[in-house]
């Protein structure tokens, strides 16, 4: 079969930033013109603390109307105060997502709140489950299922046909790099953003020429300090020991206002996808032209982890299994601790 070279060099060059281009990874393609989101409304989930706090000051930043949500109503009040540095227009939810209705009420109190139908939806709440296998249970994939895939379909389906509707609107779906690539020990994560990736992305072939724009998130680690807050089955103080310095070194992690920066420019630009962190952008890379290679690289990365042991552990905070880790740790960790002093995240001085 011969394919034409352009397409070939589009998979194997890095991504420019031409405007028009509808081929390669995403990363500098842009089809519409750049939207101000200043008095518009938005609503980030997840917004609370970590990366999606950084996201909606990023939005009020630019005369956004705010709305965060989460379960936590103390981690609310937090960012509250944190938004309220920015602008008088804002809103501190709670709701719990994973409950069926929450995502439509949130949704429609969020509008009501910031006075103005919903103009942004930023689809960015998680739970991150680290552990092997056999020391997960069915809930686990339920909870992770709950809240990264049934929650944000709600919530677009609840926003979508006002901007169908006006012809605006923005939808940017947070997934991971575990979506294409699935890192081991984190299965209940990577199966819920593979599918949350999947819908982003079938979202904006359904939504072509509506004007209802979606961009597709696809970081790589970040230093918001969620490895406190990310739950350790099996052995735990050792999956914290390697997912904690994971997500705080330098060269493994990206800084987590800068990653917001990115996501809020993305979706004024209407970029359909942004490949966060050089790692992340390999990893797709080689993921897409030798599957099979990596995955049996992926395969002997998970045999060096911990395994189950014989007393496994199930679903311990990551700040209980930080307490239980030797000296090392905390040193490695010091990055993505402070990170999380900063954004709300749990641990030491957190509040």
């Amino acid at each position: 079969m011969n394919v034409p070279v352009h397409l070939l060099s589009s998979c194997f060059l890095p991504c420019t930033s031409g405007r028009r281009s509808t081929v390669g990874c995403g990363e500098g393609v842009t089809d519409v013109a750049r939207v101000d989101f200043a008095d518009r409304a938005a609503l980030v989930t997840g917004g609370s603390r970590g990366l999606g706090l950084l996201v909606a000051e990023e939005l009020a930043r630019r005369g956004c109307r705010v709305a965060v949500c989460a379960r936590d109503g103390a981690e609310l009040a937090f960012a509250e105060r944190r938004l309220a540095r920015l602008t008088t227009r804002r809103a501190a939810l709670e709701c719990d997502l994973s409950v069926p209705g929450a995502g439509r009420a949130v949704a429609a109190e969020a509008a009501e709140r910031l006075g103005r139908p919903l103009d942004l939806l930023v689809n960015n709440a998680g739970v991150i489950q680290v552990g092997p296998l056999a020391a997960l249970e069915q809930e686990d994939f339920r909870r992770s299922w709950d809240t990264m895939v049934a929650a944000p379909v709600e919530l677009v389906l609840a926003v979508l046909p006002g901007m169908r509707e006006r012809g605006a609107g923005s939808l940017v779906n947070i997934a991971s790099i575990g979506g294409p690539v699935p890192a081991p020990h984190l299965l209940p994560y990577v199966t819920a953003k593979a599918a949350l990736a999947a819908f982003s992305r079938g979202l904006r072939v359904e939504l072509a020429g509506t004007g209802v724009r979606v961009t597709t998130v696809v970081p790589g680690l970040m230093r918001t300090g969620s490895h406190r807050a990310a739950r350790f089955s099996g052995r735990a103080p050792l999956e914290y020991a390697w997912f904690g310095p994971a997500a705080s070194l330098p060269l493994l992690s990206m800084d987590a206002g800068r990653a917001a920066h990115r996501i809020v420019r993305a979706a004024e630009r209407g970029r359909p996808e942004l490949v966060l962190t050089p790692a992340a952008k390999l990893a797709v890379r080689l993921e897409g032209l030798a599957p099979a290679t990596f995955g049996a690289l992926l395969g002997a990365a998970g045999r060096l982890l911990p395994s189950p042991g014989r007393v496994a552990e199930h679903d311990l905070p990551g700040e209980d299994a930080a307490r239980r880790t030797g000296r090392l740790v905390p040193v490695l960790t010091a990055l993505g601790d402070r990170a999380g002093r900063e954004n709300n995240e749990p641990g030491p001085q957190a509040d």
